[in-house]
């Protein structure tokens, strides 16, 4: 159903009047389908288990998640008032993600100031048509004008050797200069000999507590294999492997090369592979080592990025839309971090459901 003609630039879908009847009977809606058509909406920012609606009576665009063994669970999110509003707000985000357009000012330009000014034209487009978006609506694309522009505070690798350059101070700006550790040659094992890894541990650091991780400052960091047994050293259990590695220990082979960075969340250390630089999760209880962040600088973004939107100014309004919050971070994780899509996880899981949360 419908015709779809492809440019270089976007999909365009459109339809007949036979197609639309007796379905939609609102005229502009009628209108914009069967001329222009409708293209692509990925600057809609929902999730791809979300279905954009469109009521045929009134022309509004809500959003639902169908549970198609519970329909009584369903509920739909309203996300303009109609099509053409919608493909304007939808347009304006896609042109923020890929720098062209009115955001095309913003290629190569980086930092705290490049995500103040995208963010302040982004929600001046959709302030434009306020009045029409409704409070519920609104609110949605608030969330993008706010959260969408941060990606712009980092940039692809240039000097530093890892996946991404991080402005300098950045973290201290966000957290505090006493709340962010720096690490001497003295505090980092020699099985760390990624340069860019010791480079950056020692003139950028890590905050001390971020979201669901936390450091240990007043210890030099240590080989997996080292935590693991000094831990059962202290715990004085006799089933002991002395060099912590081994059959009994259950630890991955290579235990000796993953540095421990800190705690994740209880029972579960976040470690850098000494070698290759990749971060990655290791669960005690189920002795599995899951892959994070590409390397410790999209690691540090993410907490840049999850403390900055935690921040009262940002979540006041915006934690009332916790799922499409969460979404948005999800989103702006992945467009740094390749790694894959575990390491957004912990944008859901530290994304702060109640203001009181913050």
């Amino acid at each position: 159903m419908g015709t779809t003609r492809t440019t270089t630039a976007m999909t365009t879908i459109t339809f007949t009047e036979d197609e639309l009847n007796p379905y939609i009977a609102h005229a502009p809606a009628r209108r914009r389908l069967t001329g222009p058509g409708l293209r692509g909406l990925p600057g809609a920012g929902r999730r791809e288990t979300d279905s954009v609606l469109l009521d045929g009576m009134t022309g509004e665009i809500p959003t639902t998640y169908f549970f198609h063994d519970r329909l009584d669970l369903m509920d739909a999110l309203p996300l303009a008032p109609a099509l053409e509003e919608l493909l304007r707000c939808a347009t304006a985000v896609d042109e923020l993600a890929a720098l062209r357009g009115q955001f095309a000012c913003y290629a190569g330009r980086l930092g705290p100031q490049a995500v103040a000014g995208a963010s302040r034209r982004l929600l001046a487009v959709f302030e434009a048509g306020a009045e029409g978006l409704g409070d519920a609506s609104a609110l949605f694309w608030k969330l993008a004008a706010v959260i969408r522009p941060l990606a712009l505070v980092t940039g692809p690798v240039t000097t530093s050797g890892l996946a991404l350059d991080l402005p300098v101070r950045l973290l201290d700006e966000e957290f505090g200069s006493a709340c962010v550790v720096r690490f001497e040659g003295i505090d980092v094992p020699a099985a760390l000999t990624h340069a860019p890894t010791r480079r950056f541990l020692r003139a950028t650091g890590l905050p001390e507590e971020a979201a669901l991780f936390s450091l240990e400052p007043d210890m030099p960091l240590r080989t997996l294999a080292e935590h693991h047994a000094d831990d059962r050293a202290t715990d004085n259990d006799p089933a002991d492997d002395r060099d912590g590695v081994g059959a009994g220990s259950g630890l991955p082979a290579h235990a000796d090369r993953l540095i421990r960075l800190g705690s994740l969340a209880e029972d579960t250390s976040l470690v850098v592979d000494g070698v290759t630089g990749a971060v990655l999760s290791w669960s005690e209880p189920d002795h599995t080592l899951r892959p994070l962040n590409a390397d410790i600088s999209t690691l540090a973004f993410t907490l840049w990025l999850l403390r900055h939107e935690r921040a009262p100014h940002a979540v006041r309004e915006l934690t009332e839309a916790y799922g499409r919050l969460a979404d948005t971070m999800s989103r702006n994780l992945a467009a740094v971090d390749r790694a894959g899509p575990v390491g957004t996880v912990v944008a859901r899981e530290a994304t702060p459901a109640d203001p009181t949360d913050a």
